[in-house]
């Protein structure tokens, strides 16, 4: 069954284990409406202030670690794509996570950006902010958010509606 809701989906991903679930929703989304599948990494060098006080060597030291991170993490997602027979465009950009995942989506007229979220308390949340609240305060394109086990609930009932098999 084909949907013309999602043709572009986006995930933003981070590396992280945690991640790994919005992978799957994005993957299962992008399957049952024949969407293509961007994942977004974000190297997020201004945070690592760190790195200003840095010689060049050391900055590009710490660069070229920071983009094999980036490599894995969106290698994952094409290889999760590619066995559910998804085209996986892989990006990586510099800046800062949120205001890039939200130019990008705009730029790309991403129909649906799907983001993974860590728990943090509220505390850790009002000094630090977070990457995916921020996103969905202020992107104008739709944002899915995946916590968790929660996610297959989601995929479940999205499989079960197209006559697919559930997980």
């Amino acid at each position: 069954m084909k949907s013309a809701i999602f043709k572009k989906i986006m995930v933003a991903i981070d590396g992280s284990e945690l991640v790994k679930q919005a992978v799957k929703s994005a993957v299962e989304i992008a399957k049952l409406s024949e969407a293509k599948l961007y994942a977004v990494h974000v190297i997020a060098l201004v945070s690592h202030s760190i790195l200003q006080s840095l010689d060049e060597e050391w900055k590009k030291t710490m660069k070229k670690q920071f983009t094999i991170k980036s490599e894995k993490a969106t290698a994952y997602v094409e290889n999760v794509g590619k066995a559910a027979n998804i085209e996986v465009k892989s990006v990586i950009i510099e800046g800062s996570p949120a205001n890039e995942i939200i130019d990008f989506a705009e730029k790309n007229d991403i129909d649906l950006i799907v983001m993974g979220t860590h728990e943090k308390t509220e505390l850790q949340r009002f000094l630090i902010g977070s990457v995916t609240e921020n996103v969905i305060r202020h992107s104008r394109k739709p944002v899915l958010i995946v916590k968790g086990e929660s996610a297959d609930l989601l995929l479940n009932a999205l499989l079960k509606s197209s006559g697919s098999r559930t997980l």
